[in-house]
């Protein structure tokens, strides 16, 4: 047995808005941010999990926390693990805190902190990466790792676990495929909105060098603005590599369908979140308009039904699951199996605090355990703030390496615990 017997939430900021890194259309300053769980044990072993934020409102997200721990402690952590997906739907469902969602919103960012935190533990209680843990399960088991509610009219338990036993064959060629090349990533920090354009032109230089092959810009401030740096851009990278680009919810429908006639002759392969998030027909309406881009969202999706709609509305070409926006990873794999249902590639979003940390584990399920292609697959890379990790995410070649040590690879180090600890952390006292 191993018992739950503290939770811990900490408001982690890191002050990346005095570089501007991480700025776009509309969020012109962000401090990335964690709102950060440490889940103690009778067994000697924290599973640690967070929620990214970008500064201002953090603490809200640890209030909330706060809040759904009584749900967690005292539990025995086999007991979560052998109906994970009742233990999800207790966390999502319970009867008061329901209504400050539900499924949405900071009540489901702090239960993607918990959620992950366990999965976290129940990976280092087993010496797996997470990634390799959910592999290794049986199509049974990892379908019992999903709450089905509200899914059954585009994908049912049955047929998802069809489509697993047909991957599970070819699961061990994949992953040894995957140790020995790595996952395809693609990479925004050199193109951020912030950045004048000769810093954008050493960074993808840079990243040149070090052999990346997929780039993205963000856009949306205004046409000419956009112009030039897709210019700069692809000045830098040639007409041979992939070039994305991100507007940051910012336009609205018809807005979006005008401005990209403006981008168009610079070969986008997709431009991302074009309009509101929620929005799954004006999404539907701008990928017609717009093809050959495709259309890319998903980072502000808030739960497992909005995919859904997205994915039967064809409104999308890429879905970009985000981490911790759904409720921890039991509703990341649904999402997966929802769109490897309709032949809709993912595409995680990552970036942030942690992020990266995060979706290599999910990229490396979809493909060994889930889709088995990678097919028009690459996932973001953002070279910010691995040095306070642990386990940080490594990268060679634009490509994820595959992490082997135990856990979700979201652990602190306790030094980074401490200075980024806000307002009274050394980066914050500095500041």
């Amino acid at each position: 047995m191993t018992r739950l017997t503290n939770l811990r939430a900490l408001d982690l900021r890191a002050p990346t808005s005095r570089f501007l890194d991480g700025s776009d259309a509309v969020h012109g300053d962000p401090d990335y941010s964690a709102a950060y769980v440490i889940l103690e044990s009778d067994a000697g072993v924290a599973g640690h999990g967070m929620t990214f934020t970008i500064g201002r409102g953090n603490q809200v997200v640890c209030a909330a926390i706060d809040a759904l721990a009584f749900l967690v402690v005292g539990r025995d952590l086999d007991e979560i693990t052998v109906d994970f997906a009742a233990f999800h739907r207790g966390l999502t469902n319970e009867s008061q805190l329901r209504w400050l969602g539900p499924d949405k919103g900071v009540i489901h960012l702090a239960t993607a902190a918990i959620v992950n935190a366990v999965w976290d533990l129940w990976a280092k209680r087993a010496g797996k990466p997470v990634w390799k843990l959910v592999a290794d399960l049986t199509p049974e088991q990892f379908v019992g790792l999903i709450d089905w509610r509200y899914l059954a009219d585009a994908l049912t338990p049955d047929r998802a676990l069809d489509r697993l036993r047909a991957a599970a064959p070819g699961k061990a060629a994949r992953e040894a495929e995957m140790r020995r090349d790595g996952y395809p990533a693609y990479i925004t920090s050199a193109g951020w909105l912030g950045y004048p354009d000769e810093k954008v032109r050493r960074l993808c230089h840079d990243a040149l060098n070090a052999g990346w092959t997929r780039f993205k810009t963000k856009v949306g401030v205004d046409v000419a603005s956009d112009v030039r740096r897709c210019t700069v851009m692809r000045e830098a990278i040639g007409w041979e590599r992939d070039l994305m680009a991100d507007a940051n919810q910012v336009w609205d429908v018809p807005q979006a369908i005008e401005w990209m006639r403006h981008l168009a002759p610079f070969r986008l392969r997709w431009i991302e979140e074009p309009t509101s998030p929620d929005d799954v027909l004006g999404h539907a309406a701008i990928r017609h308009a717009v093809a050959p881009v495709g259309v890319a969202t998903g980072e502000h999706c808030a739960n497992k039904v909005l995919f859904k709609q997205f994915l039967q509305a064809g409104a999308l070409d890429y879905c970009q699951v985000d981490a911790c926006r759904l409720g921890g990873l039991n509703e990341v794999l649904a999402v997966l199996l929802l769109a490897d249902h309709v032949g809709v590639p993912v595409c995680p979003h990552a970036g942030g605090l942690g992020l990266c940390e995060y979706v290599q584990h999910i990229c490396l399920i979809d493909y060994i355990a889930v889709s088995g292609s990678l097919t028009g697959r690459c996932t973001e890379f953002a070279d910010h703030l691995h040095e306070h990790f642990v386990d940080p995410v490594r990268v060679q070649g634009g490509r994820y390496l595959v992490p082997d040590a135990p856990g979700y690879s979201i652990e602190m180090k306790p030094a980074s615990l401490t200075a980024l600890e806000f307002p009274y952390g050394s980066e914050w006292r500095r500041a």
